[in-house]
C-alpha cells in the first residue's frame, strides 16, 4: 500500500539518501545553515526525526530528547535504512487517521512535518557539504501551503528563523526554505 504522504517521502528520501552518503567525514564539523548545527549535529538530529515519526506513525512513544550521536561505522547505510523504514510506517491508510497523541496534531499534518524536515534538513546538509540539492516539485508543491499555515507556530516554538525575503520570481522551493529561514542564494 501506499499513501500520497508515503509517496512523497520517498520523492524526498531519493533526494536526501544520496546528500547523506555524499557527505565526506571531514565535513561533519563544518557549519551548515542551521548556524545551532554543523554537519554532524544536524545528521544525528535529522536521524533522530526519521526515527522518531516512524514511531509517530503507528502512534508509539519517540524520544525527542537529545540526539544520539550516530555517526559511526556504517552511518549511511542506516540512514537510508531507517529512511526507506520512515517511508514503509506512512505507507498504510490507517496511519492517517485520527490525532497524534504525542503531537495533538491530525495524523496527515504530523506526516507533512516529517516531509518538511527531510527536504529542507537534506537542502541544508547538500549546502553545507557543497552538493547539489533539488527537491522533487509535487512534494515541494504539497508542502508549501503547509509551511505557509504552520510557519508562526513554527517560529514560535523556534523551530523556524525569521522569514528571508525572496525575489519576486523565486521558485516554490526557494519560497519554502525563505519561509523557514533559509535564503536559497
Amino acid at each position: 500500500m501506499t499513501t500520497e504522504i508515503s509517496t512523497l517521502l520517498a520523492a524526498a528520501a531519493e533526494r536526501t539518501v544520496p546528500v547523506v552518503r555524499g557527505i565526506r567525514d571531514e565535513q561533519l564539523g563544518d557549519p551548515t545553515p542551521c548556524t545551532e548545527f554543523q554537519v554532524r549535529d544536524l545528521l544525528n538530529h535529522l536521524s533522530q526525526v526519521v526515527v522518531n515519526f516512524q514511531l509517530l506513525a503507528t502512534r508509539e512513544q519517540p524520544e525527542f530528547g537529545n540526539a544520539p550521536d550516530v555517526v559511526a561505522d556504517g552511518w549511511r547505510d542506516r540512514f537510508a535504512d531507517e529512511t526507506e523504514r520512515l517511508v514503509t510506517a506512512w505507507s498504510d491508510p490507517a496511519v492517517l487517521e485520527g490525532e497524534s497523541p504525542r503531537m495533538g496534531l491530525p495524523q496527515a499534518l504530523v506526516g507533512n512535518l516529517v516531509l518538511v524536515d527531510l527536504m529542507v534538513h537534506g537542502w541544508d546538509l547538500a549546502r553545507a557539504t557543497g552538493q547539489p540539492y533539488r527537491p522533487d516539485d509535487s512534494a515541494v508543491k504539497a508542502v508549501l501551503p503547509f509551511v505557509e499555515r504552520m510557519a508562526p507556530m513554527g517560529r514560535s516554538r523556534g523551530v523556524f528563523g525569521a522569514e528571508v525575503a525572496t525575489p519576486a520570481d523565486a521558485d516554490d522551493f526557494d519560497r519554502l526554505l525563505a519561509i523557514c529561514g533559509r535564503a536559497a542564494t
